[in-house]
């Protein structure tokens, strides 16, 4: 009896409890009785964006899409100079990319899709072109200055031009993109859309300021770009010459006129009118 007491205390004693407690840990779910061992799960690796910029691999538009309607919207890119935004363009596409005709319906906004598409992966690759460093070198070189004495003008004149040239291979079928763009249900993406694309250009350019005039350079970057796509539909020269001539008015024009506004309200002023002319660019009835 005196044993049995003795190994009964020494079940008991709480140091000893503590050294058969059982480990609980996270990964006990409802399926706990399951006497086969989980496999842990494997830990997400986030990849860092990557600094360089390829033409094989642009960077993806920041909209959100799945990697089927990526891929059939890459795809029918290259059908875009022949056919147009349209549906045509996105069947073909995704018969390129191995889909049936009906995938199409992934896209809920069709057509627009394919816009959209198209203007944020623009905006990609010249964000990579400037982190790539070769598009401000060859601004500097046909200017005979080096990359570090072009003015923020300079750099956004280049920025716009740049993203100008991008247009040409869909030149021809661009109107009917403008079009699309300024049916009512589709505005409120596409000025989005073009403010992400001024809001780049001053960024890369090195416009970092913070003050009152923030919306309004915006906006007046928004509207020199909106009416020259407009001027470049009609351009008949190969290289963009008239368009070019065009944006180098428009900036001069922009800074005369910021040079005699004063004041917050006149600025605001200044905003208001240039955003009812940008509207009026692509069409609005304002």
């Amino acid at each position: 009896m005196a044993h049995l007491t003795r190994m009964t205390k020494r079940v008991i004693n709480p140091s000893a409890l503590s050294l058969v407690r059982p480990t609980i840990t996270l990964a006990t779910t409802s399926h706990s009785f399951n006497r086969t061992p989980r496999t842990p799960q494997t830990q997400q690796v986030i990849t860092p964006r990557r600094s360089y910029h390829s033409t094989l691999h642009p960077r993806l538009p920041d909209h959100e899409y799945t990697n089927s309607q990526t891929v059939i919207l890459t795809a029918a890119l290259s059908h875009v100079p022949t056919h147009g935004f349209t549906s045509k363009a996105l069947t073909l596409g995704a018969r390129d990319a191995g889909f049936l005709d009906v995938s199409v319906q992934l896209l809920p906004r069709g057509e627009f899709d394919l816009i959209l598409f198209w203007l944020a992966s623009r905006r990609g690759i010249l964000r990579g072109k400037v982190e790539e460093g070769s598009l401000f070198r060859r601004i500097a070189g046909e200017k005979g200055k080096d990359v570090f004495e072009l003015s923020s003008e300079e750099r956004v004149r280049g920025l716009l031009m740049e993203r100008l040239r991008m247009n040409k291979e869909v030149k021809d079928v661009w109107q009917d993109a403008l079009a699309q763009m300024s049916l009512l249900s589709n505005i409120p993406l596409s000025l989005g859309e073009l403010h992400a694309l001024a809001s780049d250009i001053l960024t890369l350019a090195g416009d970092d300021a913070v003050d009152a005039t923030w919306y309004t350079r915006r906006l007046a970057v928004s509207a020199i770009y909106a009416s020259a796509e407009v001027v470049m539909t009609r351009d008949p020269t190969a290289d963009l010459v008239e368009t070019a001539a065009f944006v180098d008015r428009r900036i001069e024009d922009r800074k005369a006129i910021a040079d005699k506004l004063t004041g917050i309200g006149q600025y605001a002023g200044f905003g208001w009118n240039t955003a009812v002319g940008l509207g009026r660019s692509w069409g609005l009835k304002i």
